[in-house]
């Protein structure tokens, strides 16, 4: 009994190690990819990383109630006009004239950089049309986030699945994602000196760096 016992142990042992040396070759497999070439899944994150400021009222499955109706395209319009966003690393700016939309993000072989249009619609949408560089090349890129508003309180989520979460509450807090939104021009003055280091870097690697594949987990 005991000799069987000890079989079931070493077999969940070896099971349980193989298992964690598979993972080990897909976490280092995934580390030596250049991160500039997922450019999809990079852009995403760039643009979806503000919906992760409120991850517990995410996490709570927080969803407008039937009250909430969508923003309309004034609404949004004057809520974002010449103002740049504040990301955790990097920003975007919404410029009236011309609804010219800029950002960037990043730093050093990560350092992206945008320019396109910013457009809002009756429905609650604000889509972002851009051109993003990096040193794998130029990629065209659209992202959508919906808003809907109720007695004060504007929720947000990204397009076509994120999750809502409160953009800015009826008494604006510190943490709300709406106070991030300022005045300030906080792309501009750094586009000249990511571009040319952008430009540095694409000679540098003739823009033949090997393809790698972004694969999806399933949900």
């Amino acid at each position: 009994m005991k000799n069987s016992t000890m079989r079931t142990g070493n077999l969940k042992s070896t099971t349980e190690e193989s298992a964690m040396t598979q993972s080990l070759k897909v976490e280092r497999k995934t580390a030596g990819a250049p991160r500039s070439l997922c450019w999809p899944l990079l852009i995403s994150c760039c643009l979806s990383a503000v919906t992760l400021a409120d991850v517990s009222l995410a996490s709570e499955g927080l969803v407008p109630s039937a009250a909430a109706r969508p923003m309309t395209g004034v609404e949004l319009y004057k809520l974002y006009r010449d103002k740049s966003w504040a990301w955790s690393d990097g920003a975007g700016r919404f410029d009236d004239e011309a609804r010219r939309f800029t950002a960037r993000t990043g730093a050093g072989n990560t350092a992206t950089w945008a320019k396109g249009r910013w457009t809002v619609t009756d429905d609650g949408r604000l889509c972002l049309d851009a051109q993003w560089h990096m040193v794998s090349g130029v990629h065209a890129n659209k992202t959508c986030f919906a808003h809907r508003f109720e007695r004060g309180t504007i929720y947000q989520r990204k397009e076509p699945s994120g999750a809502w979460y409160i953009f800015k509450h009826a008494v604006p807090t510190e943490t709300d994602e709406f106070v991030k939104l300022t005045a300030e021009h906080l792309v501009s003055p750094d586009l000249a000196t990511i571009t040319t280091h952008l430009d540095d870097q694409k000679r540098l690697a003739g823009n033949t760096l090997p393809k790698v594949a972004c694969r999806r987990k399933s949900q």
